[in-house]
């Protein structure tokens, strides 16, 4: 039985035996003794993307009373669900989402936690996942951002959409409407000045597109 871990792109977590490309954590969320989660789902506003590997660390998932490991499909699913690239162990990738934050905003770079306080905010609505309206045309959206459509999270990439299924991404398709963004909206600027988020290889866009693209 899979544990409860996994987080999908609404910023849920469920257990599916999915695979993905980096875990994470909200704080301390679950009973090691049970290895099962609490009630609440954050234990505190700094959301991390993380990478499954670090100067040979091993740990035992949800096994001990410390940070609980999560685990998204790709980098754009994390971003998605409100998390962002980890100081300790993603740090390349930490600064350069910071740079890409302060020149989207037009500002100095800001500190982890004024990161953290503005995407929180962003991210939950009455404790539930955030819903934004979609301000520019689908076709002007960036790669790596997940709109919601009849219900489904896409991730957009190279003008094609990649449905989220608990297998990985959907074959790809022309997505023509959708009602809402679920890539938080500081998160989307980061990715308008030129974050680049690692993508699962379900996403390739290599002999993956559809005949009437």
């Amino acid at each position: 039985m899979p544990l409860q871990n996994r987080v999908t792109p609404f910023g849920d977590i469920v257990a599916i035996a999915q695979r993905g490309l980096f875990t994470g954590n909200r704080g301390i969320i679950h009973d090691p003794a049970t290895r099962t989660l609490l009630g609440r789902r954050w234990a505190s506003k700094a959301w991390l993307i993380c990478a499954c590997e670090f100067r040979g660390w091993h740990r035992e998932v949800m096994a001990r009373r410390s940070w609980t490991e999560l685990f998204f499909l790709d980098e754009a699913v994390a971003l998605a669900a409100g998390h962002r690239p980890c100081f300790l162990c993603r740090r390349e990738a930490a600064l350069h989402f910071r740079s890409c934050w302060a020149a989207a905003k037009n500002d100095a770079l800001p500190s982890a936690m004024h990161m953290d306080s503005l995407l929180h905010a962003e991210r939950l609505g009455h404790g539930r996942k955030r819903l934004h309206p979609i301000a520019l045309p689908l076709a002007d959206l960036p790669d790596g951002a997940v709109v919601a459509a009849d219900g489904e999270a896409y991730t957009l990439r190279a003008d094609l959409a990649y449905r989220w299924t608990t297998d990985g991404y959907d074959t790809p398709e022309i997505l023509r409407n959708a009602e809402w963004l679920l890539t938080p909206p500081s998160t989307l600027q980061v990715l308008l000045a030129g974050y680049r988020p690692v993508f699962h290889p379900s996403a390739t866009t290599i002999d993956n597109r559809p005949e009437d693209a």
